[in-house]
This record gives C-alpha cells, structure tokens and sequence, in this order.
C-alpha cells in the first residue's frame, strides 16, 4: 500500500496533539508576523522545497558552528537557555503548538539570541532536509506520552522517526530524551536498545535519575514534580 500523501507531494503526517490553545496577545502575533519569518529556516517546508534536498547550515547560521536539534520544545524554556549558554552553537527548536512559538519568538527577540532558530511545524519535516551528519546533539523533552497501548505508534520513538534522526546525528553525537512517564522511558528503551547505531550512556540508576550538568527545567517538567512523577533523564550516542 502506499503512504498517502498530502499536497505538494508531502507525505501524509498527522499533528497528533494539539496546535492551537488560548487566544494569543497582540504583540506575540505581532512576532509571529513579524519576527518568526527571520528565525525560520528556508527551505524545510514541501512547498518550497518538494525534492527535499538538504538545507545549508552554514548558510542558516553564517558559520560551521555545531547544530543541535530540540524537537517540540514547548514553551521554549531549555532551548533559550541552551541558546544563551552556548552561543557558538547553533539550536534549531520545531514546535507544531503554536502558542509554544508565541511564547519563545519574543523573549529570542527581546533578549537579542542571534544564534537560535525556530520552526513552527513538525520537526519531521525538519529531518527530512538536514544534511546527513549534520547534528551534534538532539534532544526529545517531556514528549507527549500517548499512554494508550492504542496510540503507542504515536509516540516519537519509533523506527519511522530515529531512523532519520540517526542519519542526521554526527558518530558520536547526543540524542537526550526526558520524561516523566515511567511507560515511556520503557518504551525508549526497547526501541533504542534494540538498534545498532545507538549507545545507552548509563552506568547506573543516578546515571537516570539526575540531570544534565546544563539542564534547564521546563514547565513541564516542574508540573511533573509537583504531582508527584519522577523525572528521568536518557542520554543515547549515536555510533
């Protein structure tokens, strides 16, 4: 059977959660009209670019600077601190909700982050047109966890997804996942340990139970605390 597909050639990828929330402010629509157009990169979209060729990153980001990934980034608070901590690096955050992008598209603006860029959409498309070995790290926080056996395929660690997510990832590069769903780290783990291009750095339950040196808690991640849902951190290396 083949895969469906939707205008322009793409293919058929459901938005699985939702894109629309409370009624934005006028000066984040403002951002997003005005703002969100000079951080997005060119050339992800299948209108633009329906042969999917790989985008320049140098180009995007005027030197041959390290490029991290964060996919689904929320309300934007690890990506602006990664951007702040790291400013020789490059971060791309691709977020489909499009109040998440409202929230971060200002506080880049006011705060005058040159070295971060933002797609609001799905961050498949975005893998699509990385060039191989491009990314330094990649990090998948508090995903939506899908907790239906049901709707499992739903969730970002899949075969379908880490597959384009390996091919982007430098040898050696991070791929870092955090949750809060116990079902969900075992979901990661069968995935990613079952594979050959990827190596679990733990050396033991701390190793999972603490974070990063440079991590910034998400509210996501503070509301996970607060009712009583234990963080856990994984970080995977691509071989």
């Amino acid at each position: 059977m083949s895969i469906p597909e939707a205008p322009h050639g793409a293919p058929w990828r459901n938005f699985y959660g939702r894109i629309h929330g409370k009624t934005l402010r006028k000066g984040q629509i403002e951002h997003l009209e005005n703002t969100l157009p000079k951080l997005t990169p060119q050339g992800v979209s299948w209108e633009d670019n329906p042969d999917r060729n790989p985008i320049d990153l140098v180009q995007l980001f005027g030197d041959a600077r390290p490029v991290w990934l964060e996919i689904g980034f929320g309300g934007g608070e690890h990506l602006l601190h990664m951007a702040q901590t790291y400013p020789d690096i490059g971060i791309i955050g691709c977020e489909p909700y499009v109040n998440g992008v409202a929230m971060l598209v200002p506080r880049i603006a006011e705060q005058g982050i040159k070295n971060a860029r933002v797609l609001h959409g799905d961050a498949r498309d975005m893998l699509d047109v990385l060039p191989e070995a491009s990314l330094d790290k990649a990090f998948l926080l508090y995903p939506d966890p899908w907790p239906k056996k049901r709707h499992h395929r739903r969730r970002f660690v899949n075969a379908e997804n880490i597959d384009p997510l390996a091919r982007a990832l430098k040898p050696g590069g991070e791929f870092r996942v955090a949750t809060d769903i116990e079902d969900y780290v075992r979901h990661t783990l069968e995935h990613m340990m079952s594979r050959d291009d990827f190596e679990w750095l733990a050396e033991g339950p701390e190793s999972w139970r603490t974070p990063w040196d440079d991590w910034h808690r998400t509210r996501y991640e503070a509301k996970a605390i607060r009712e009583g849902r234990t963080p856990h951190y994984l970080t995977f290396k691509r071989l």
